[in-house]
């Protein structure tokens, strides 16, 4: 009879394991489900990490799609994480990428960037533009960009295949890693080159500065970089990387998002998360008035492979 009983048991939680059955004599060997993803932070200043992770995970409750962000300050040796190598499709955001490639490609033979090349740089990174993109992509070549981004340390990320660079695949980690390559000294890129990155960045049309700068600081220049994009798969896919500095500020800020509704969807929920963050940073700092998204029509037209 026993052994009858034994037998049973066994059959029953080998039905239950295929068929999703709960079979209470073999709960404590079924591995308990993945934890949710938790907003990790580090800082060197008492009590900012903590209040970073409660207001990130605030400015996050409720909004819904995937999302991933990164925060770093050096000035308080501070570091905040969320799905930090979860990938995306990195639309106009990659731009960075490739001028930090052009730039590097070029210090390699020390020579300044041509006047076209210089043209189709500032298009580009201000105005966003997809045509100068795919001529500095071609230019350059999946090779060289592979190389910059074996160069950056940048191993996440993944260059779009036949000139797709809007499908180029990155993470919260990598774009972090390219930020601060473009506000430190360092090695892969000239100090030149970085000047020139931020400037750029910090001369995008009046329409595209919205993203991580909303609720920066009067006193702190902002340089900014975005991308949206939708597809059948995922919908909107809008993102936002920036660096701040200024009054004794030095931080970088990468909110990547998919599975937005809408652009706008996507937009707020960059925007909730950069003011809780600017706001915890700079906390003396007079806020200037919240920065309204004005999409570009031309960024959601990213070359993107055939459908169908």
């Amino acid at each position: 009879m026993t052994h009858w009983i034994s037998r049973r048991v066994r059959v029953l939680a080998a039905i239950g394991a295929g068929a999703g059955m709960l079979v209470p004599c073999v709960a404590a060997a079924t591995p308990a489900a993945a934890a949710a993803p938790k907003v990790s932070c580090t800082s060197g200043r008492a009590g900012l990490a903590a209040k970073l992770q409660k207001d990130i995970t605030a400015a996050m409750a409720g909004r819904k799609g995937s999302i991933a962000v990164g925060v770093r300050d050096r000035g308080t040796d501070t570091t905040c994480t969320f799905r930090e190598s979860s990938a995306y499709d990195s639309a106009s955001v990659v731009k960075v990428t490739v001028l930090a490639t052009l730039l590097w490609d070029a210090k390699k033979t020390n020579r300044k960037l041509t006047d076209r090349e210089a043209s189709l740089a500032k298009a580009m990174i201000t105005q966003s533009d997809n045509d100068s993109t795919s001529a500095l992509w071609k230019q350059l070549g999946v090779s060289k960009v592979k190389g910059f981004l074996s160069a950056a340390g940048m191993t996440q990320t993944k260059p779009g295949a036949d000139g797709y660079w809007g499908l180029t695949q990155i993470t919260v980690r990598d774009e972090q890693k390219l930020l601060a390559l473009v506000t430190g000294k360092n090695s892969v890129l000239s100090d030149n080159s970085r000047a020139y990155i931020l400037k750029l960045m910090g001369q995008v049309v009046s329409s595209q500065r919205w993203g991580t700068p909303a609720g920066a600081p009067s006193n702190v220049a902002w340089h900014v970089k975005n991308g949206w994009l939708q597809r059948a798969t995922h919908g909107w896919r809008v993102h936002s990387v920036g660096t701040f500095n200024g009054g004794g500020h030095d931080y970088t800020i990468t909110v990547l998002t998919q599975d937005n509704s809408t652009m706008d969807y996507g937009v707020t929920t960059i925007q909730n998360i950069a003011r809780a963050v600017h706001k915890d940073l700079a906390p003396t700092a007079r806020w200037v008035k919240r920065v309204e998204p004005a999409p570009r029509p031309a960024e959601a037209t990213v070359p993107l492979p055939p459908t169908g």
